[in-house]
């Protein structure tokens, strides 16, 4: 017996997204900052925030989420689950064509998934582990047949997770190295025109999308402007409508906010749900004393750091689950900002004021004064803090070679833990290399047989029981010391319509943006 997963309520939904308001106008040009230049916008090999953010107007995938995180339909127009949670069939919508004109099928879904995206995607691969066949029964119908019940596994579909790729350009072909990469064919509302590197990417309307009169916008300039001064002052004269999250510096948010026909949104960052956090390396020195830990925690004034860094754009985390994704509990030891009693917890086991480096991310002022701000929160506490200077590729190297003691991060959660937060306290994702695993070297058998147990359990209310007990083991035991659910703030010229309203944002937003002038 099936269980029809796809709504009417959810059609619903999508259909008035599709279907174009009396208000809304077609037409214009809209002028984006994109930050910093994407690599490259073939989105099955390159997977960076950059990429995404131009890409996902390129490329789509079977669904969309909005900003609960509830499926939607985009390249699915329905799917079914049977009852165990282990058999899920999409049934695609007609007359979808590639960009060259090309028909869109269940062939290409087929190869995008088991055949493209097995080789290309790290972060997909892990998912598809749990995935024993992919067939296309029809040209229209496609069927996922899972090893066990995978809670997490209708949030794979996003486009940056798992994009939808041509089977007659790709199949059979090197894939990294095809020449198509650098002219993408997708099936999106937007079609890759050209690319001025340095200075812009161009992106056109697909005159023959799927969606009935969408796009709206005649195209897209995303303009590459590497100071971010200089960007805050495009946007002031008028050489940009979009600011996307990150563009400028937060000191800027709010001078940019109060402009004329300024808006401002948190919104479109529900996938993501990126958590910041400082890496403790768990393995040597005071580090290892969970208390030293606690006490950090203790010592951290992060309402300030929301408040006075951020400009109230985020939220205080509880632990590792941001409060915008699945499984969520508050249910765990509290943290207030209590120097005081971190005091207590050093001279309890006996810190002996030996200096920790704290290592900043260098993405810019903003993260340098956070760096500052947490460095004489520590210092009140007794804990002695030296900062240690890096560019980018020094700081991939540290903490690659986990060459640190204390140092900044973000990640993003993309919608579960099983995708997005798991993989930091996994002690079988341990490994060199690599900056966004388990970098702080946390082992726990329990935390490792509750996350594991979590990621196949069925229902849901089994899963929330496991993530439940899981996040209380962790606060207690803060393998990493949580600062914040960060919101990146979005501005744009306040006659820029539509352009939020999904769990990505902007990643996929101009599809429904329109300009009311």
């Amino acid at each position: 017996m099936l269980r029809r997963i796809c709504t009417l309520a959810a059609v619903a939904a999508a259909t008035a997204l599709a279907t174009p308001a009396m208000a809304q106008t077609s037409g214009g040009t809209m002028n984006v900052v994109i930050q910093p230049e994407p690599p490259g916008l073939m989105l099955g090999i390159t997977q960076n925030g950059p990429t995404q953010m131009v890409a996902g107007n390129i490329y789509e995938s079977l669904l969309r989420y909005d900003t609960e995180l509830n499926p939607m339909p985009s390249l699915a127009e329905s799917w079914e689950v049977n009852e165990d949670g282990t058999v899920y069939t999409f049934k695609l919508k007609d007359g979808v064509t590639w960009h060259d004109g090309e028909p869109f099928s269940a062939a290409d879904v087929v190869f995008s998934a088991d055949v493209f995206l097995r080789e290309t995607h790290p972060r997909l691969r892990v998912s598809l582990q749990h995935v024993e066949t992919i067939e296309a029964l029809d040209d229209r119908t496609v069927q996922f047949t899972l090893k066990q019940p995978f809670g997490p596994f209708l949030g794979i579909f996003e486009v940056g997770t798992m994009p939808m790729v041509p089977k007659h350009i790709y199949e059979g072909t090197d894939f990294k190295n095809n020449p198509m990469n650098a002219t993408p064919i997708g099936t999106g509302p937007f079609k890759f025109a050209e690319w001025e590197k340095g200075s812009y990417i161009r992106l056109v309307k697909n005159e023959d999308y799927h969606v009935e009169g969408q796009p709206y916008l005649d195209e897209i300039y995303w303009h590459v402007i590497p100071d971010a001064a200089s960007r805050s002052v495009a946007y002031e004269t008028g050489k940009v409508d979009v600011l996307p999250g990150g563009s400028v510096e937060n000191f800027d948010v709010q001078r940019l906010v109060d402009l004329e026909n300024s808006c401002v949104t948190g919104k479109g960052w529900e996938y993501f749900a990126p958590h910041a956090w400082l890496w403790v390396n768990n393995r040597e020195g005071p580090m290892a004393d969970k208390r030293f830990r606690q006490a950090i925690m203790y010592a951290l004034d992060r309402e300030f750091a929301k408040e006075v860094i951020w400009n109230g754009l985020g939220q205080v985390p509880t632990g590792p689950v941001s409060s915008k994704t699945r499984f969520y509990t508050d249910d765990v030891r509290q943290y207030p900002h209590d120097p005081e009693k971190a005091k207590e917890l050093l001279a309890e086991m006996g810190y002996d004021g030996t200096p920790i480096r704290l290592l900043p991310l260098p993405y810019g002022e903003t993260w340098q004064r956070w760096a500052e701000a947490v460095r004489q929160n520590l210092q009140e506490a007794g804990i002695a803090v030296e900062m240690v200077a890096t560019d980018v590729a020094g700081w991939n190297q540290k903490l690659a070679e986990w060459d640190y003691d204390l140092a900044f991060t973000y990640l993003y959660q993309y919608g579960d833990p099983a995708l997005g937060v798991a993989r930091t306290y996994l002690s079988s994702n341990i490994a060199k290399g690599s900056q966004w695993n388990n970098v702080e070297g946390y082992v726990n058998e329990e935390v490792d047989r509750l996350f594991n147990e979590a990621a196949v359990a069925f229902p849901d209310s089994a899963r929330q029981e496991l993530y439940t007990e899981v996040q209380q083991i962790l606060v207690e035991e803060v393998p990493v010391a949580w600062l914040l659910e960060i919101e990146f703030p979005t501005i744009h010229r306040c006659d820029v319509k539509d352009l939020v309203d999904t769990a990505i944002g902007v990643n996929d937003g101009f599809r429904n943006a329109w300009l009311d002038r």
